[in-house]
């Protein structure tokens, strides 16, 4: 029986632990967690919490339990090095080494490294560690301007005039804030277009796409509000999205591989994990507007929903073949089946979130019907037998159908019977939210 390692304890780990169960062969689970996810304890055969940003406490847990491979959620572990430091335990991961994991938590090194390798889609952009020069280049910029951390910032950190802030003045003042805090500051040309994500997993030479996916950012029906960690995704049947034309899949794909190889060439390693690309299409084409060096949350729910449940013997592999794959360098030889439906997923999210959410108060889930919809626990402790809010994003429902209004309307009827000081968005997946994007890009196709 082989033993898996997971580090992370959100609903990107609680549907890691799922597809790693369904995929035709018995494992052992051991998670290292900073909580108590009530999903992943029904699963695990071992389960420990500590802080994600201990290595010590992680390297302890592994070199005791001594699983044959490590796979790794959050991008926080991998910011500090815990592939490299299990790689010289013999524990192998997936999951990128350090230096080839600034792909995420070093926005200027993503940067530079499609500038150095000629790799397409980088928007105009300057990295800035003062004020000098950053009035010039912001006149360079007449559509408006985007500001950018250059590290890690639980996707809340990005700040777009227009959504953000609405002045020259008020951008220039959060760009002081961001210097004096960070040190350095990315400020990027504004893109107008649709924004979607392509992850791919590698294995340092080859490549394996998974279907495109639309995440929404903002907390509030209508894309209104402030910036989150994702409020809700979906997919369609097919791998594309219906403001995508065939032409931009390819082009994120391209952009995905070229990003491998050359992460390889100036690091000297290969990328074993998943790409995760954050792109927007624009009149002129896919821009890149950053990467991530996991899986996404709530990406992660959709894409490994549609690895078809495998019974021993199935030709078409499940997640766990994947990540072996990912390990041995032979991605290549996988066939991989996707289901050919669309998903909705929606998270029920804390009263406040983001700014100020309830924390330890009920949850009642035990209305949501999981025959009909995957619940997949993230920010909540359950004590008792009670579940309660944990702060940050509580619940995630995805539902699953060849049509994606029907997929909308599952996940829509059964988020609502979730009980407790929570919210979520409506619209997501929705007919006027689809048809609203559509018409956006058509509109920008033809100028």
């Amino acid at each position: 029986m082989k033993r898996v390692l997971l580090i992370g304890g959100g609903a990107r780990e609680h549907a890691i632990a799922r597809a790693l169960k369904e995929s035709g062969e018995e494992i052992e689970l051991l998670v290292f967690a900073s909580n108590r996810n009530p999903g992943l304890l029904r699963l695990a055969q071992v389960y420990q919490t500590g802080a994600m940003s201990s290595l010590p406490a992680m390297l302890e847990f592994a070199s005791t339990q001594k699983p044959d491979f490590a796979v790794i959620g959050p991008e926080g572990p991998l910011a500090l090095g815990l592939v490299d430091a299990l790689q010289e335990i013999g524990i192998p991961s997936v999951g990128p080494r350090q230096s080839l994991a600034r792909l995420e938590s070093s926005k200027t090194f993503t940067r530079e490294l499609l500038r150095e390798y000629s790799i397409p889609g980088s928007p105009l952009y300057h990295s800035f560690q003062s004020r000098e020069g950053l009035e010039e280049f912001l006149q360079q910029l007449p559509d408006g301007f985007v500001i950018k951390p250059d590290g890690l910032t639980g996707g809340k950190g990005v700040k777009v005039m227009g959504d953000h802030f609405s002045s020259l003045e008020e951008g220039i003042g959060i760009i002081e804030e961001v210097l004096e805090e960070d040190g350095q500051v990315l400020i990027e040309e504004k893109l107008i277009g649709q924004e979607f994500s392509l992850m791919s997993f590698c294995d340092g030479e080859h490549f394996l796409h998974m279907p495109a996916i639309q995440d929404h950012k903002r907390a509030f029906e209508g894309d209104t509000g402030p910036n989150t960690g994702g409020m809700g995704t979906y997919s369609m049947a097919g791998g594309s999205l219906p403001f995508l034309q065939d032409a931009d899949i390819e082009a994120a794909r391209k952009i995905n591989e070229a990003v491998g190889k050359a992460l390889k060439q100036k690091c000297g390693a290969p990328y074993k994990g998943v790409l995760y690309g954050g792109f927007m299409a624009t009149r002129d084409g896919i821009r890149l507007i950053e990467y991530n060096a996991r899986l996404g949350d709530p990406e992660a729910m959709n894409v490994l929903s549609l690895f078809s449940e495998r019974k021993p013997g199935d030709a078409s592999a499940g997640f766990l073949q994947v990540c072996e794959a990912i390990i041995s360098g032979e991605l290549d030889r996988l066939k991989v089946e996707w289901r050919p439906m669309c998903t909705v997923c929606k998270y029920a999210v804390p009263d406040g979130y983001p700014d100020a959410p309830l924390k330890g108060l009920p949850l009642d889930v035990s209305e949501v019907n999981q025959e009909k919809v995957r619940l997949f626990y993230a920010s909540v402790e359950e004590k008792d037998g009670v579940l309660l809010l944990a702060g940050s994003r509580a619940v995630a429902v995805l539902a699953m159908h060849e049509d994606v209004r029907e997929a909308a309307r599952l996940a829509e009827d059964e988020i609502s019977k979730i009980k407790g000081p929570v919210f979520h968005r409506s619209d997501i997946g929705g007919d006027e939210l689809i048809a609203q994007r559509v018409g956006m890009m058509a509109s920008l196709r033809l100028k």
